[in-house]
């Protein structure tokens, strides 16, 4: 079987807030959109969207379709951790989405001590025919991490990661985490992501897309101010994507380009 290229984004697009002024989200729509075109992903995992703005996104971006359900209720009320993918290229065989606490399937829990409820949406998806995925299986999650809740935030990698491992153990097809894990590289959830890929059943294992960077990778949210700064705390990022090691990862980016003149989001784009 020929080899497949697959353009993933993990893209936390800052909830509509009234509060924003110009950055408010109908100012920001288009370069969203833009920034999406920019790189053609063919999937995206979102955080913080919520029904308005997917109804906007939906209208904007007609070669896209998504998955996912709102994090408050059993109505799928509130944000979404949304999937895009290009309806040209894959369909979905499976989808689901567990909530980051004790119960995960019970909706609108806040786990431990987080302070709102937080998700994981998740699908498997088949290439269709015709295309480079072709006949092609592959698994894809994508989250939000509680921003406050430090034991949370633990509790969650741990759940993510055993969700995700024993559905592989069904399936044995290759796997994609996207998210916004509220979490700087130095941190426990991210420690114990990275520490899968010396998983020690020689199972399945997790690569950071970040290790084909060289050097700091810089921050990925900015508050809309353009941060960076490496060297310090605000220059660490907290959104990644991982992938199981039957995948090559080939190149990341963080894309820090300003559109029309502003940003996009208060987070930046992993590509």
């Amino acid at each position: 079987m020929t080899q497949a290229r697959l353009t993933v984004m993990s893209f936390n697009l800052r909830y509509l807030n009234e509060q924003d002024g110009e950055n408010h989200w109908s100012n920001r729509l288009d370069k969203v959109v833009k920034m999406i075109h920019n790189h053609r992903p063919d999937l995206i995992g979102t955080q913080e969207v919520l029904p308005s703005m997917l109804d906007d996104l939906t209208a904007a971006l007609p070669e896209y379709a998504w998955i996912g359900r709102g994090r408050d209720n059993e109505d799928g009320d509130g944000e979404h951790c949304a999937i895009f993918y290009k309806k040209d290229l894959a369909e979905v065989l499976e989808q689901g989405q567990f909530w980051l606490s004790e119960t995960p399937e019970t909706a609108g829990v806040a786990g431990w001590d987080a302070r709102l409820p937080r998700i994981c949406t998740w699908a498997q998806f088949k290439g269709k025919d015709g295309t480079d995925l072709s006949g092609r299986t592959f698994l894809f999650y994508n989250t939000h991490l509680d921003h406050v809740g430090k034991l949370a935030k633990e509790e969650s990698a741990k759940l993510i990661w055993k969700q995700m491992k024993e559905q592989w153990q069904h399936t044995s097809i290759p796997v994609m985490l996207t998210g916004d894990f509220n979490s700087h590289p130095d941190t426990m959830p991210i420690q114990y992501l990275d520490e899968r890929s010396f998983d020690e059943d020689n199972a399945l294992r997790l690569v950071n897309a970040y290790e084909v960077i060289d050097g700091p990778v810089g921050a990925t949210a900015h508050g809309f101010k353009g941060i960076m700064e490496a060297s310090s705390i605000k220059g660490k990022p907290i959104d990644y994507i991982y992938v199981s090691s039957d995948l090559q990862v080939i190149e990341t980016e963080v894309d820090r380009s300003r559109i029309g003149g502003g940003y996009p989001s208060d987070h930046y784009p992993v590509v």
